[in-house]
């Protein structure tokens, strides 16, 4: 099960709320954030600061109000949440999005350490004067995937960070985009102007039917669009185009990320039914590997969810697809 939380008002006061109800229930996170509070992550976190004082205040005013209601000091909990994903990632993922013609499908597993599952968030985030979005995420208030009041939903596969530079990290991406844009043009307009600090690629798709991967890094960034005669994007964990490819680091175990990928893509290539049911049974590894781990390497599939875009519907699957049933979230 995720930990289901509802976000309202002003940034600063839904992160004060939210800070208070952890400090209350003493679910108390000195412990975790003081393994990133190293010289180096506090260095890169100060040079990542003016960035976000930039483009997006208001999550730094977020972050303020959870360190207040945590009675944590402000730059304790910048250091933990704006290194994130710069360092070292374990987190793993497949997601792809297809359109039919009638609907647009983002579908996503969120692959991770089972020992941290327990902190897996749920959030359904309505905050003045930004879009309302559900996501879900390992990462506190950055999101790993989410869908706006929109229809855009985005989805983030992690890669090993081989640079980083002062900008905006993975989940701050995705959380930046859905508060903020309305299509899949105007997400990728933000994002090419924005300085990103860590490796991933975005999938993002939107009620009109447009579906890209965004590959990108410090250095480069590349679009990827559906191929002549297809209707859908794939992505795992490591870099396609020629542009980012250089980039990929092979000596890390990326949990069969080219398996899944090849899974994911053979199956929408060779199929024609795009469908919730032909999503569902792709996370379900009902085509081939994709979210069968074996837990007692510490290593699982601990959610998978697809966003319909047009309808605006959510199904999820709080644990691995294999064995957990899809439930539509009618929230």
């Amino acid at each position: 099960m995720m930990y289901h939380v509802r976000f309202n008002n002003n940034h600063y006061q839904a992160g004060y709320n939210f800070g208070q109800k952890l400090y209350q229930k003493q679910l108390l996170l000195e412990d975790k954030i003081a393994l990133f509070q190293t010289s180096k992550r506090k260095a890169f976190m100060q040079t990542c600061l003016p960035i976000y004082q930039k483009f997006y205040p208001e999550i730094l005013e977020e972050i303020k109000g959870i360190a207040d209601g945590l009675k944590l000091t402000h730059e304790d909990l910048y250091t933990f949440l704006l290194s994130m994903y710069c360092f070292e990632v374990e987190n793993k993922c497949t997601c792809f999005a297809f359109h039919n013609g009638k609907e647009t499908i983002l579908a996503r597993n969120s692959d991770f350490l089972v020992e941290l599952e327990k902190t897996n968030m749920n959030c359904l985030y309505s905050l003045d004067h930004v879009y309302a979005f559900q996501g879900n995420t390992t990462a506190f208030v950055e999101m790993e995937d989410g869908m706006n009041e929109h229809g855009l939903a985005i989805g983030l596969t992690f890669i090993y960070p081989a640079i980083r530079k002062p900008g905006f990290n993975a989940g701050m991406i995705v959380r930046y985009l859905l508060e903020k844009c309305q299509t899949t043009k105007e997400a990728v307009d933000k994002l090419q102007s924005l300085p990103i600090a860590s490796s991933q690629t975005l999938t993002i798709a939107d009620r009109n039917g447009e579906v890209v991967v965004v590959e990108c890094n410090p250095e480069q960034m590349a679009i990827i669009r559906p191929q002549q005669n297809e209707s859908f994007v794939v992505t795992t964990n490591h870099f396609h185009t020629s542009k980012l490819y250089p980039y990929n680091n092979f000596n890390v175990d990326n949990w069969k990320s080219e398996e899944r990928y090849q899974t994911a893509y053979r199956t929408l290539k060779t199929h024609t039914n795009y469908s919730i049911d032909l999503a569902r049974d792709i996370l379900s590894g009902k085509y081939g590997f994709m979210c069968q781990y074996d837990r007692k390497t510490g290593a699982d599939t601990v959610w998978s969810v697809i966003y319909c875009c047009q309808r605006k519907t959510i199904f999820r699957a709080e644990g691995n697809p294999s064995r957990k049933k899809f439930r539509e979230d009618k929230r």
